[in-house]
């Protein structure tokens, strides 16, 4: 399948901190993509150069066949959407709606209008006087106003509350069934289990450095948990990757990728989540958990 997003290498230091280091990934055409990791994980940064709103201190990338750049045609075909939701709050939808026809080449005002409609949301409002989902409503609908082939969103979610989040995404899934394959998404946030609703393809960072990158099937079906009794698992170790422990004094839950079948009748092989494959390599390099956590009030 043909790549929307590819980079080799990428790295951007800022005054000898380094943000990013040797990035190196590929997003396929017309996929929704988790963009996840801790924070100051160097996500905001790559998101960033591939909007070409910053350029790498090494390495390269390409955003549909062509270098990021403040360049007319390369920025009509992208589309950047930062936690912030940068709106003029004394205009209205309408107000910005008009200042995207002048700003954008392709653009489709009237899907904008179709869409803050069907959402209940006002046109004539300042948008200053809206509710926080709403706000986040009229940017991503302006956003895709563009008509963008690449949809870059950096945290868009994070202040909404559950509601609010669930009717944002679903506006997100259906313009990528709408766009048929020629809309491709990476979608930054923390809430890995709305992710896990909506996202086919998975890029982890955290230190700076990707950890994972490939379709969500794919990654799943490549790791397991493994629980047991505690004990010592270097044996296991050399033929397998450990990624994550967590012991408790009677038993241990291990995420692995295997590299062929466990061959240990001690241990009981359980399906993983994204949730807990994503937190398993945030917390790899974590102190040790030794207990999972429990309900208010159970005993441990």
């Amino acid at each position: 399948m043909k790549a929307a997003i590819q980079t080799q290498g990428l790295s951007k230091r800022y005054r000898g901190v380094t943000a990013l280091s040797d990035c190196s990934i590929t997003v396929p055409e017309g996929r929704i993509c988790a963009l996840v990791g801790p924070n100051g994980a160097g996500k905001t940064t790559l998101l960033r150069m591939l909007a070409g709103l910053s350029k790498p201190t090494a390495g390269i990338a390409s955003v549909l066949g062509g270098v990021p750049r403040q360049d007319p045609a390369f920025l009509g075909e992208i589309g950047f959407l930062a936690q912030e939701i940068p709106l003029y709050r004394r205009f209205t939808a309408e107000d910005h709606i008009h200042v995207g026809a002048h700003l954008n080449r392709r653009w489709d005002g009237d899907s904008v209008r179709t869409r803050l409609r069907g959402l209940n949301i006002p046109l004539d409002r300042p948008v200053g006087k809206l509710s926080g989902g709403q706000r986040a409503q009229v940017a991503l609908a302006l956003t895709l106003g563009k008509r963008p082939r690449v949809l870059l969103l950096d945290e868009p979610v994070a202040a909404l509350d559950p509601l609010a989040r669930r009717h944002f995404l679903g506006t997100l899934t259906a313009a990528v069934a709408d766009a048929g394959g020629e809309l491709t998404v990476v979608l930054s946030s923390h809430l890995i289990a709305d992710l896990e609703r909506v996202s086919d393809h998975l890029i982890l960072v955290s230190r700076s450095r990707v950890q994972l990158c490939g379709d969500v099937a794919d990654l799943l079906a490549s790791h397991t948990v493994l629980v047991g009794p505690r004990k010592d698992t270097a044996a296991l170790e050399k033929t397998h990757h450990l990624v994550h422990a967590v012991r408790t004094p009677r038993q241990v839950r291990l995420l692995v990728r295997p590299n062929g079948p466990v061959i240990d009748p001690a241990y009981e092989a359980e399906d993983i989540s994204l949730e807990e494959l994503v937190l398993g390599y945030m917390g790899a390099d974590a102190p040790e958990a030794y207990a999972p956590l429990t309900a208010v009030g159970e005993d441990k």
